[in-house]
């Protein structure tokens, strides 16, 4: 017997923020407004940001992304001892409606949408904040969907999150390709059903939950490995 390739995805749905853009870029700007805590900042606000979607999904009392994103940023400035003025406050959230992009998005996006394979984003961020961002890089025309969880109340890892790709797309979820940067998100996404690709740029440890991504990748490359030309 002779077995059978399986068919490539259908649509392919990216996270966002750290899949598409950087979060740590942030912290070039906390480094001028705050002189040797710039990636220290960065990284206490991401993760606290991810604390508080969780917390508010968990405890059912949903709040925009937007305002856990600058609640992240007032606890990683106490966090780390210091004041952060109203002037300084907007500077840093302002920089986060801009984030860089990898640069290898825009080739792997262009590749896609050649192929006429359908793409869009399903992120934690509201609607405004990912128009923003999506604008910003230039990445519009490229997107079929960018998808807020904001319809659900919901952040991911929440089944409820998920499910507003397939039902937007019009496409099973094992038929679509998910991609995250994110380990946590990578796995729910696979506990949910989505064909899953982790995109491991920091060779980080796999989740030691058992249950893997469908691929592991360090680049968003690896996109197109998923689709023969």
């Amino acid at each position: 017997m002779v077995a059978r390739t399986p068919a490539p995805p259908r649509a392919v749905v990216f996270d966002a923020f750290g899949t598409l853009f950087d979060v740590y870029s942030v912290g070039l700007l906390a480094e001028q407004l705050f002189p040797g805590h710039g990636d220290a900042l960065a990284q206490i606000w991401r993760d606290k940001q991810i604390e508080y979607t969780r917390l508010v999904s968990m405890s059912g009392r949903y709040r925009p992304f937007w305002d856990l994103t600058r609640a992240g940023l007032r606890y990683a400035v106490a966090h780390r001892g210091l004041v952060l003025d109203p002037a300084s406050e907007e500077r840093l959230m302002n920089q986060y409606r801009h984030l860089s992009a990898f640069p290898e998005n825009r080739e792997v996006l262009e590749a896609l949408k050649a192929r006429a394979i359908p793409a869009a984003i399903l992120s934690n961020g509201d609607p405004e904040m990912l128009a923003v961002a999506v604008r910003s890089a230039g990445f519009a025309p490229l997107l079929q969907h960018v998808i807020s969880v904001e319809p659900a109340q919901r952040y991911k890892t929440d089944p409820a999150a998920y499910a507003l790709a397939p039902a937007t797309l019009g496409v099973a979820a094992r038929e679509i390709l998910f991609v995250s940067s994110n380990g946590w998100d990578a796995l729910g996404a696979t506990w949910f059903g989505f064909t899953t690709l982790w995109v491991n740029r920091a060779g980080l440890p796999p989740e030691q939950l058992a249950t893997a991504p469908t691929r592991t990748g360090t680049s968003l490359r690896d996109v197109l490995s998923f689709f023969p030309s």
